[in-house]
């Protein structure tokens, strides 16, 4: 049976590495084959097989399920009324709120809506009312798209979270006349569970009113981690903690287990009566019960995550089986869960915390394993335990932390010693009851969680500063993680294993990994997805140069944060050796301060006024001014705009003060052209510059105010390359703009369709996208 667990998950994760959705045809041939195969389930292998082909299966028919409720093309953009219930827990940030929407009917209108949507409901005039809350009716008008995210190497796949969500379309509320509350509350299942998780929120929330870390206290009681700062995420991530900093499989375990231990007494003692209640039923199923019904509580106000999911299912299968009178071993325990997890989540593969949920608990058990221990007691027995735990976690995580985040936290075993107690078995406990109690108990319960909480902050914060708290490189590849875990598994053997430590030669090919480079005497360009703004990364063979950081999304989040550092780390690259920011727009300047932060930048040439922020961050700030040339690894730089006049002349605009700047070698060349419009354009027309280049990025996002014909056929691209976010509202590229191009004969590469664009300059020019090569059927938009 675990065998073809193992091959249900297998299948279930292959599905999701599909361009397509097989047929029906394969689908049915394919079933059929794996049941043919049950005939001989008795060997492992068939079960295995058998399993796989039921997985894929399964997975694509969920995946065609979900993706049925679609919004129509002519349905996008425009006004729609709807009447539904607010379905999740919201979200309140600077700019409004976010929640789900369960529609029930769209009203004077033919639109086919999908069923849950996600909307933002933006601050205007009046900005949204306080009364959003979960399993409210409201009557809203609307604006809707299907479902679009970044598509970046590195990157987070929203369209996958999106499908997995059930969300099948995104949007705005357009405050209309008509829209108002219907009904406070609507009694459901969900919009219970909803309502009580934001009625705790909202209750941690008032009591620590300016507390600097009240959202990891909402974290931990009702897993919503939405409101911890980034600057404390970077410091829980640095220190390898952000397990803790959620309800994570351990909290669940624990809040279970003393459920578990208060049944119990209380049934052995008939809850001081003289009732003799384990005459009845024995305590131990009892404690089963219990624990396992709390174990269901927790998890639903949790949120539902793959940790919290994984210890939900092993506690049920391993109460069903005390019931039933069955002894299950722990491994197939384990293989339950996993299979209960995938059938239910088709989707839980995709992401980090399947694997390390997963992971660290089958080395654990592997760990365990034929192994006798000398019997002990007392707290040096307990913390040899725990110290040993911690070691085979650390040890078997390393390989796939490298390979989903590129990096590993050598702080880590020092952090989780201090951590996992204090968040464990004081922390929590303290923030469950707190959220629970009356006041004024509460106040001070949960005031005691913050202060040992903070407390902790200070040491993490000191940890996280050390120079080698974090060791990174290349994200390892499959084959070089598979090699490394299966070092893993040699070290962590049972004793008298030959050479043990010899695992570590496994380990050399992930240790040894650097940055790739380009060869000598060419250049590679990625532009990347940041949506409605520009960046730029541009690698010859021993230098590497940012031209401009994309937009601010939030004031939390920008195109720096959220795009460019997770595909640096992600390629190892912790240096650039310069940032060219074309002018002080915030789609190109938004980013800069994130990556000035995180990473070393030798230098920054920008349009920017010296008091600019960034400019005074900047280790060493110039202007930018048509002449200057640099020569790196056979590659020329050249800039080609503003003139040095442009700076004194306070009416020249910050479009038209872009820095322009052509890279080339030999016989290749990039012309990147910020936001110039046409005076620019005539201007660079009227110079001695050399305008002639292969590929150009399209001036100002491709605008009805820029790209002149005469421009282009001076330039006299191959390619062109459009940064534009999808349906953005200025409409970039203008039809007209983008029909002109094509009218010369220009292949056209939008970022919003294609995803990231990386493009070889060698003796050819060679253009590929992110999404033609990465296809997923969930992408399947008609691009």
């Amino acid at each position: 049976m675990r065998c073809a667990i193992l091959g249900f998950t297998l299948g279930a994760t292959l599905l999701q590495t599909c361009a397509s959705l097989p047929s029906a045809k394969v689908a049915a041939a394919l079933t059929a084959c794996a049941a043919l195969l049950l005939a001989w389930r008795r060997f492992p292998v068939v079960q295995f097989f058998s399993g796989a082909g039921f997985g894929l299966c399964w997975a694509a028919l969920l995946a065609s399920l979900a993706l049925a409720p679609q919004l129509a093309r002519v349905d996008e953009g425009r006004d729609l009324t709807l009447v539904g219930t607010i379905d999740s827990l919201p979200y309140a940030f600077a700019q409004g709120v976010r929640f789900n929407f369960a529609v029930e009917r769209v009203i004077g209108d033919a639109a086919q809506v999908p069923p849950r949507v996600a909307l933002g409901w933006y601050a205007g005039v009046a900005g949204p009312p306080a009364d959003i809350e979960p399993g409210a009716r409201w009557r809203l008008t609307v604006r809707l798209q299907r479902p679009h995210g970044n598509a970046n190497p590195g990157g987070f796949d929203y369209e996958a979270w999106l499908l997995e969500q059930g969300v099948r379309a995104t949007g705005y509320v357009r405050p209309a006349a008509g829209d108002r509350r219907l009904d406070a509350f609507v009694p459901r299942f969900g919009s219970v569970v909803e309502r009580s998780r934001a009625l705790l929120r909202a209750r941690i929330l008032q009591t620590l009113a300016g507390k600097p870390y009240a959202g990891v206290m909402v974290a931990l009681v009702i897993g919503d981690q939405r409101g911890i700062a980034q600057s404390d995420w970077d410091v829980f991530n640095r220190t390898g903690i952000g397990h803790l900093v959620s309800i994570s499989g351990l909290h669940i375990t624990m809040v279970a287990g003393l459920a578990a231990l208060v049944a119990s007494f209380l049934w052995r003692r008939s809850f001081f009566m003289a009732a003799q209640l384990p005459l009845l039923l024995p305590a131990q199923k009892v404690a089963a019960l219990a624990g396992a019904a709390v174990a269901v509580l927790y998890v639903l106000l949790a949120g539902f995550g793959i940790p919290a999911q994984r210890t939900l299912y092993m506690i049920l299968v391993l109460a069903v089986a005390l019931w039933s009178g069955r002894i299950a071993a722990v491994s197939h325990v384990l293989c339950a869960a996993l299979g209960v997890v995938v059938l239910l989540d088709p989707w839980a593969p995709l992401w980090p915390g399947f694997w390390l949920s997963f992971g660290a608990v089958a080395a654990i058990l592997f760990a365990g394993t034929g192994r006798v221990r000398a019997a002990g007691a007392g707290w040096r027995a307990t913390l040899r335990a725990a110290a040993h735990t911690q070691y085979v976690v650390t040890l078997a995580l390393a390989p796939l932390t490298m390979l989903l985040f590129a990096q590993v936290s050598l702080a880590s075993p020092l952090a989780n010693a201090i951590a996992i107690p204090l968040v464990s078995f004081v922390v929590t406990p303290l923030a469950l009851l707190g959220s629970l109690a009356p006041a004024p108990l509460s106040t001070g319960l949960l005031l005691s969680a913050h202060g040992v909480v903070q407390g902790m902050a200070v040491l993490l914060e000191g940890l996280s500063g050390l120079r080698w708290a974090v060791w990174r490189a290349p994200a390892a590849g499959p084959w070089t993680c598979a090699l490394a875990i299966f070092g893993v598994l040699w070290m962590l053997a049972p004793r008298g294993w030959p050479l043990r430590w010899s695992g570590l030669v496994a380990w050399l090919p992930l240790m040894a990994q650097l940055p790739t480079h380009p060869a000598t005497g060419t250049f590679t360009v990625t532009a990347f997805d940041v949506g409605q703004g520009m960046a730029l990364l541009v690698e010859t063979a021993g230098h590497r140069l940012l031209y401009d950081t994309g937009p601010v999304y939030s004031p939390d989040s920008n195109g720096g944060s959220r795009v460019i550092l997770p595909y640096l780390r992600a390629r190892g690259i912790a240096h650039l050796d310069g940032i060219v920011i074309s002018h002080s727009d915030t789609d190109h300047v938004g980013g800069a301060l994130a990556l000035l932060q995180a990473v070393r930048v030798d230098w920054v040439a920008s349009s920017l006024w010296p008091q600019h922020p960034v400019a005074q961050a900047a280790r060493r700030h110039v202007h930018c001014v048509a002449g200057q040339r640099w020569h790196w690894d056979g590659i020329d730089f050249a800039m080609l705009h503003p003139q040095s006049d442009s700076y004194t002349d306070p009416g020249v605009k910050a479009n038209a003060k872009s820095c322009v700047l052509r890279v080339s070698n030999r016989t290749r060349a990039m012309l990147l052209a910020g936001d110039i419009e046409a005076p620019q354009e005539a201007l660079l027309l009227l110079g001695d510059a050399r305008l002639a280049a292969d590929v150009l990025l399209a001036p100002h996002h491709g605008s009805g105010t820029s790209s002149t014909a005469a421009f282009l056929q001076a330039v006299h691209p191959q390619v062109a390359v459009f940064q534009v976010g999808w349906r953005n509202r200025y409409r970039h590229p203008k039809p007209i703009v983008y029909e002109r191009y094509g009218a010369l004969g220009i292949d056209r590469m939008r970022t919003d369709e294609a995803g990231a664009v990386r493009i070889e300059f060698g003796a050819a020019v060679e253009a590929a996208s992110w999404r033609a090569e990465h296809a997923r059927y969930w992408h399947a938009l008609g691009y």
